[in-house]
Parts: C-alpha cells; sequence; structure tokens
C-alpha cells in the first residue's frame, strides 16, 4: 500500500503507555469485562452482563470465542491469547514506533474521505470516529478492555480501540502479514462505525436481547460480515486511487481467512462448533470482503436480506 506522504488523520488519541493504572475485575464471568456495545454504565446485573458478553459484536474482526472467555480463562482466546512477549518473557508494553503511528493515521484518512464521499452521494453527513492507540488495557465507554480482546469499536463513544501489538500477533502467530492486512483491521472497524450511526448496530442491540442464544450468533454474524463487506467498499475506493500494489488485496483476504470462526477455533482448541460462531467463517468472510471490494456498492453488502 503506497501510503506513506498521504494525509493522516488528525482523530488518532495516543494512549500508548497510559494503560498500566486499570485494574481489570477479576473472578467468574467478569475475570475480563469485555466492552458491551451501546451499554455503557446504568449498574447492569451479572447475567445481563454475561448474556451481552456472548453476544457482543466487539470482538470483531479476530475470531475471539466469547464463550471461553466466560468459562474463565485468563484471557481472550483469539490471536496470541494476550500480550505480545519479547525474549525475557515479559510483555513488551513499548509504545508502537511513529511510523506505525502514522500508518494508522494515514488509514484512518483514507476511510474518512472514502465515507464522506459516500455519504455526501446520497446526502448524508459523514461523522468521523476517532481512533484511539493503547498498549496493555483500556478504559472505554463500552468498559475495560486489555490487548488480549483485540481491535474494537465502542458505539458508546464513537472510537475504535486498537493495540498495534496485535499486528504482530496477526503476522507472527498467524500467518497474516502485510500492511493491507494492517488496513483491512482498521476498515473493518470502521465499518462498525458506518453500521452505528446509520442504525444497524443500535438496532441490533435492540433486537438481541429479545433472541435466544443460537439466533442472537446468527445475526452477530451478519453484522461482522457486513463489516467485512464495507471494509471492502473502502479497498474499492481506494484501489481507485491508486495506492494499492499488487498482492494487496491478497494479504486483506488472506487475514480474513485466518480469522473466520472455524479457522481460529480449530487453531486454537483444536475442533470447532458452528452454533458459537458469531463471526463467520473463513470462507464467508473472505466473500463478503471480495463482494464489497469487486462492487463499491452499499446495497451488495445486504446480510441481512442475503444468503450468507
Amino acid at each position: 500500500m503506497l501510503w506513506k506522504g498521504r494525509r493522516q488523520s488528525d482523530n488518532v488519541e495516543d494512549q500508548r503507555g497510559q494503560g498500566g493504572g486499570f485494574n481489570l475485575p477479576r473472578g467468574g464471568p467478569g475475570r475480563l469485562r469485555i466492552p458491551i456495545g451501546g451499554r455503557s454504565g446504568g449498574g447492569m446485573s451479572l447475567s445481563t452482563i454475561v448474556i451481552l458478553v456472548v453476544l457482543y459484536f466487539g470482538l470483531k474482526a479476530i475470531g475471539i470465542d466469547p464463550l471461553q472467555i466466560l468459562a474463565g480463562g485468563d484471557g481472550g482466546v483469539g490471536p496470541g491469547g494476550g500480550q505480545i512477549t519479547d525474549n525475557s518473557g515479559q510483555g513488551t508494553g513499548a509504545p508502537a514506533s511513529d511510523e506505525m503511528k502514522q500508518f494508522v493515521s494515514t488509514v484512518l484518512a483514507e476511510t474518512e474521505d472514502t465515507w464522506t464521499g459516500i455519504f455526501q452521494a446520497e446526502g448524508l453527513t459523514y461523522e468521523d470516529p476517532k481512533l484511539v492507540l493503547f498498549s496493555g488495557q483500556i478504559r472505554s465507554a463500552c468498559g475495560f478492555a486489555s490487548s488480549a480482546a483485540g481491535p474494537f469499536y465502542c458505539p458508546g463513544d464513537r472510537k475504535v480501540y486498537l493495540d498495534t501489538t496485535f499486528f504482530q500477533q496477526l503476522d507472527q502467530q498467524f500467518g497474516a502479514s502485510g500492511d493491507f492486512a494492517q488496513a483491512y483491521v482498521i476498515a473493518h472497524e470502521v465499518g462498525h462505525h458506518v453500521q452505528n450511526i446509520t442504525g444497524i448496530l443500535p438496532k441490533f442491540n435492540q433486537m438481541r436481547q429479545q433472541m435466544g442464544e443460537a439466533e442472537a450468533n446468527h445475526m452477530s454474524v451478519q453484522v461482522e460480515l457486513q463489516a467485512d463487506c464495507f471494509a471492502g467498499v473502502w479497498a474499492h475506493f481506494t484501489g481507485q486511487k491508486g495506492i494499492l500494489e499488487q498482492g494487496d488485496m491478497d494479504e486483506a483476504l488472506n487475514a480474513a481467512q485466518q480469522i473466520g470462526d472455524d479457522t481460529m477455533q480449530k487453531k486454537m482448541q483444536g475442533y470447532i462448533v458452528p452454533e458459537s460462531f458469531n463471526h463467520g467463517t473463513s470462507q464467508q468472510r473472505q466473500t463478503w470482503l471480495a463482494r464489497g471490494y469487486r462492487s463499491g456498492k452499499l446495497s451488495d453488502c445486504d446480510t441481512f436480506n442475503t444468503p450468507i
């Protein structure tokens, strides 16, 4: 991706190195408090938290199995299962390089330009999200999260949260290398922001509270695949600018394959549980990412009325 020298977004908040002061809740289902989309504050009961955590769409993009978190694991079951470690076995916790921040800021700027244009074509105004870089753990309007949870979007404050050590995990542990694989991850989270400001996420959050687990998981897959398709739409228009290099989409499609629910479960636990899928299979994720990229049309991203 030919990203250097392009506009960088001013909507990046760098909180790296500031995560050490938060204490994550310990014990039982709340051992790691997963961000709960659109449900900030309010004194929810433990049972409600458990239900929402199981169904929560915000683990997004990285194939974490929330059922294993609720079973009492020390962290999320996803790429790395926790923080990247150096040869000493200690978490690096080091801020990403300035170049990494520049890259993230540039990709975010490209999403801003693309979605602003798409919204203007529909007579609408796009509201830019913020992107928060953090290390270790972070407090959001959706609650606490650690780097083990991977990138996530919080509807409560309309911010994308990213510990860039996830990109190292994506490369070193899951074989999804390349800058455009990283750009796809960011674009997917921004896709959730688009869903939020267009009313899709609020409707989902409302509906899933009246659903059984299987039905809610199915709708969660629809939400996630649509965010993949939106990332593909962004890639379509980014390609028209001439800044994609040969092999960039292959990187993104490989990342989508590596973080499918079936691939992640097989890799992390040795078997798959289809009824627990809430992000989509590797094939589904690749299909919808490619679909958005080929057409560049939001109308082709209707995962709710199209067989997935």
